[in-house]
């Protein structure tokens, strides 16, 4: 390989932002603020240890997903409560608003709706940032460890993956067979986990996880949704994930009911409004 005698000069060519948010709607966190302050629990649910658990949330609600016991990661799944077909887009999230999301930020939904999901109202973990090896929290870069992946890599059949708890957690809210629920498992948010790209061969890394007992991520529902939580078998992801060894702990998830009139004249997003022509 020889280097061109311009190497340097392409190299310094400064990026260009592929999607400018300034257009985007503004999530009216002044509003989701006054939900959340006089917010009443009306359920509550734990996904077990190396297990999911699923749950739903209707349109205006809040749902908190906590630490409990020690430090624990999570894979959230989320589908459009009425259509599975309209589900968490990791991708464009991604594109819109980074490797990792945090507090007025949210989770854009597949096409064709493109929609908001879920914002993300409130994050104990903010403080974090991007570290000095650029990690961060709260990623929509790694796609959940999965069965197939560890059966490419090591061999055997490791079933307690995040994708293949989802898929069971799925399976047995929906009456689903296991056949017909995994096609609707997609990519996730990782939920508590720290990661980033290396700064030398821009792998995907995972480091322990800064998340302790008491800390929470505040999620306002902006459509009824159907949640699926997995308790990654990684735990912390500090050394493994789908691992039967790494110490693993439960995550709570509890769903809030807003203040009374605080979402006087809310409503939820509708689809995107693009024609759906495509120039035919």
């Amino acid at each position: 390989m020889t280097k061109p005698s311009d190497a340097e000069a392409r190299r310094a060519i400064k990026p260009v932002i592929c999607y400018p948010t300034n257009t985007l709607p503004a999530p009216d966190m002044d509003r989701y603020a006054a939900a959340r302050e006089g917010m009443t629990k009306v359920s509550e649910i734990l996904a077990a240890p190396r297990e999911a658990a699923c749950f739903e949330v209707p349109a205006g609600h809040i749902f908190r997903i906590s630490s409990v016991d020690g430090p624990q990661v999570g894979d959230l799944n989320l589908w459009n409560a009425h259509d599975l077909n309209e589900r968490f887009y990791s991708g464009k999230t991604r594109a819109l608003h980074g490797t990792h999301i945090t507090t007025g930020e949210r989770m854009w939904s597949s096409l064709p709706a493109l929609r908001p999901m879920a914002t993300v109202i409130h994050d104990s973990l903010g403080w974090y940032g991007i570290d000095p090896y650029g990690g961060s929290v709260h990623d929509v870069i790694g796609t959940r460890c999965d069965p197939y992946t560890g059966n490419l890599l090591k061999g055997g059949h490791y079933h307690h993956c995040c994708h293949s708890n989802l898929t069971r957690a799925l399976a047995d809210h929906q009456g689903l067979s296991l056949a017909e629920a995994e096609p609707y498992v997609h990519d996730v948010l990782n939920v508590f986990m720290c990661t980033g790209f290396t700064r030398d061969t821009g792998q995907y890394f995972m480091k322990a996880s800064p998340v302790r007992p008491g800390d929470h991520l505040d999620l306002f529902a902006e459509i009824d949704l159907l949640g699926a939580l997995s308790a990654c078998p990684g735990g912390d992801c500090s050394s493994e994930h789908s691992s039967d060894t790494a110490a693993c702990h439960p995550l709570k998830i509890e769903v809030f009911a807003p203040t009374a009139g605080a979402l006087d004249g809310w409503s939820s997003p509708a689809p995107n409004a693009y024609d759906g022509t495509h120039g035919s």
